[in-house]
């Protein structure tokens, strides 16, 4: 963003709605200028007279004259945003935080886990990779779902499965009887991998009970500290570190994260609340 004032929002027009779930529906919008962010940075979203809150974009990095933001209804703002039809004015404040270091995975074998509402941020870093597939080595994506009806983002998979040096994997926890695919917990995935997981490098996103459970799996399975990239973006407000209701240790989430590798967070007490 090029404005100076951090403090002043962005119009973006909200073109349409989608409803990805009963809880979960995606915003598609246009900024009225280029709008540049990296995978895994926050924006401030702002509805006028309401007040604003902060979410990552579930659209790829490298387009900058369209935004997706998928949200999930879970409190005043989310349920006001839930109530939009399309063709109202929203105002983007950032973007904020600090993304992936995508240039680090270069050559890698990358593990994508994902549970929930946390595919979002994840769908806008995969589709940035994948501007770039031929630079990695194997993008390993696996997702969680409670049922098969909460996946969001179900005519994506398809596509997914068919890009070549991908492989995508995906699990619910209770399944239906059209459900084809694996029954568990989103971690049970990561016992079907044939990856050396000293050398790879893993993402993880979603409830914090999944991404609690996930690293440790990681870890178990020989990942290593620095090499497993966590999206904290809980507890997070003003996007500015003044509010200091993101505090983690001697971190603010906004500022300092949302993305952080487990080696810098883990001697934190409560990391997973």
């Amino acid at each position: 963003m090029t404005d100076k004032n951090i403090y002043k929002p962005l119009k973006f027009r909200l073109d349409r709605v989608v409803t990805e779930s009963p809880l979960i529906k995606t915003f598609f919008m246009t900024p009225e200028r280029d709008f540049e962010f990296k995978a895994g940075q926050f924006v401030e979203i702002t509805l006028d007279g309401l007040g604003e809150a902060p979410y990552t974009p579930s659209s790829s990095a490298w387009v900058k004259d369209k935004m997706e933001v998928t949200i999930m209804k879970a409190g005043y703002i989310t349920g006001k945003m839930h109530e939009l039809r399309g063709g109202e004015t929203l105002g983007i404040r950032g973007p904020f935080g600090k993304g992936y270091p995508i240039e680090k995975f270069y050559g890698k074998e990358v593990i994508i886990l994902g549970g929930g509402v946390g595919i979002a941020p994840l769908r806008c870093l995969l589709l940035t990779m994948l501007e770039e597939a031929e630079k990695f080595k194997r993008i390993i994506i696996c997702l969680g779902a409670k049922t098969p009806d909460d996946f969001i983002y179900k005519e994506w998979y398809s596509q997914l499965a068919r890009i070549r040096n991908v492989e995508l994997l995906r699990s619910v926890d209770k399944a239906d009887a059209s459900w084809q695919e694996t029954e568990g917990v989103v971690t049970v995935l990561l016992d079907k991998l044939e990856v050396d997981f000293s050398k790879a490098l893993a993402v993880v996103c979603g409830p914090p009970i999944m991404m609690k459970f996930g690293t440790l799996t990681l870890l178990k399975k020989g990942c290593t500290e620095q090499n497993i990239y966590l999206s904290m973006e809980k507890n997070m407000s003003c996007g500015l570190g003044k509010c200091g209701h993101c505090a983690l240790g001697d971190y603010f989430v906004c500022k300092d994260g949302p993305v952080f590798t487990y080696d810098q967070i883990k001697d934190y007490p409560d990391i997973w609340i």
